[in-house]
């Protein structure tokens, strides 16, 4: 994890204080109690689990200052279901808050799930939903297996071309566990990095892994300022360029959305899609017996011996786990130029700057 060279560039502020800060600045850009409410729990936890420069924290409130302003997200947005059979359903969000439609979208996959065991809800004309991960945690706070994807901005090349038609299109995936352990929660997007986190290298004057990103001619290079223009890499090389064709095809295409080169590319509306899978493991075998096979797993996986001896075998979310509890009892880190902008955006929208940094 890289980290800022400069620790006087950061300062670190109470979790209950982001919660009230993202609340009233949304609730300034006109959005309901209720919307205000579900989309900060999801930005505190952005806050709470990723490094400062992949941007999915409170750096996110001036993209949604700007298109809650621009008619880009509408607040109170007249989201409705446009069809609905037993295991499946499709959602209009209506060019609402992407965290909202996809909390609706996510409770009626686990309602219908209940019943039949699997289910797979879609969600057209959406916004950026920020953690895929957090949506598939629903899924398992309910004691269900989550599966979750959305299409996004055109940022990665298909293999073999240094054009960029796809998006980082990221996944999330939950599974509950038994005897009082957090879940497991798989997050992430199907490119190598993003360009928040190449940005926040750029501002701190760090190379990048020649891993992440070409130059816009297609050249590997470690500076972050030549492959800005240029397209993303893949996970897993041709590997995760076909996972985010066919994560569009399962979002975008299939939802009536836009798709490919096309999405996020109008300012004013995004269009986004995203599918909501929940799994019932009691419609396999008794919750019980699957807790047992799942430890049992779990034991062999984390039995396995590390590399590093300081660095033992994780699960998936454990990392985000320890850092939120660090988070919470130290303080959420900021840089402090933001720290200072969202003071003007809060001066600006007319709300309360509540940001508490702590002593």
């Amino acid at each position: 994890m890289y980290e800022l060279r400069d620790k006087l560039a950061i300062v670190r502020v109470t979790e209950p204080s982001v919660r009230t800060f993202v609340e009233q600045v949304l609730g300034g850009l006109g959005a309901t109690e209720r919307e205000a409410r579900i989309n900060a729990d999801g930005i505190v936890t952005a806050c709470l689990w990723w490094h400062p420069g992949q941007g999915q924290g409170l750096r996110k409130l001036f993209r949604y200052a700007r298109r809650m302003r621009n008619g880009g997200i509408v607040p109170n947005a007249p989201m409705r279901w446009v069809t609905e059979r037993t295991s499946t359903a499709l959602l209009d969000a209506a060019k609402g808050l992407g965290y909202v439609s996809s909390q609706m979208a996510m409770d009626k996959a686990i309602e219908k799930a209940r019943q039949t065991g699997i289910a797979m809800v879609g969600v057209q004309h959406s916004n950026h939903f920020g953690i895929a991960g957090y949506h598939a945690k629903q899924a398992a706070d309910a004691g269900l297996l989550g599966v979750v994807m959305t299409n996004a901005g055109a940022e990665m090349a298909p293999w073999g071309s240094a054009r960029p038609v796809l998006g980082t299109n990221p996944w999330g995936m939950s599974v509950p566990r038994s005897g009082g352990h957090a879940p497991i929660v798989l997050d992430m997007a199907l490119s190598m990095s993003g360009k928040g986190m190449m940005r926040w290298l750029q501002r701190e004057g760090l190379a990048m892994p020649d891993s992440w990103a070409l130059t816009p001619e297609g050249r590997s290079t470690t500076h972050p300022n030549e492959a800005m223009d240029g397209p993303l890499l893949p996970i897993g090389a041709y590997k995760g360029y076909g996972l985010s064709l066919i994560t569009d095809v399962l979002t975008g295409v299939l939802t009536g959305s836009l798709f490919g080169v096309d999405v996020f590319r109008d300012d004013t509306n995004f269009d986004v899609a995203h599918t909501m899978i929940a799994i019932d493991p009691e419609a396999f075998m008794d919750r019980a017996t699957f807790g047992e096979r799942l430890e049992r797993l779990l034991e062999d996986v984390l039995a396995a011996p590390p590399i590093d001896p300081a660095r033992p075998v994780q699960l998936p979310g454990e990392a985000e786990q320890r850092l939120a509890h660090e988070r919470r009892l130290h303080g959420i880190p900021v840089e402090r130029a933001n720290f200072e902008e969202l003071q003007a955006l809060a001066s600006e929208i007319g709300v309360p700057f509540s940001l508490e940094p702590v002593d």
